[in-house]
């Protein structure tokens, strides 16, 4: 996927109340599942890293053949 990073906008910023989350609902209600996704996708990049994304998964299976008896 080559989702290009958002510059973090320093600037914008909103205090609410952590109890009301109907605002925030609402916001990611009224976005699509594939929207959705990309939103996390994006928030794992800037927090893990580009590299560390994608290279995090590793082989831990191992393909053994059966004796035959």
């Amino acid at each position: 996927m080559g989702i290009e990073l958002p510059r973090l906008d320093k600037t914008a910023l909103t205090i609410s109340s952590l109890q009301d989350e109907t605002e925030e609902l609402n916001y990611w209600l009224s976005k699509s599942p594939s929207e959705r996704m990309e939103a996390i996708e994006i928030n794992r990049k800037m927090v893990y890293g580009k590299d560390r994304t994608s290279s995090r998964l590793q082989r831990f299976l191992e393909i053994s053949e059966l004796s035959k008896s």
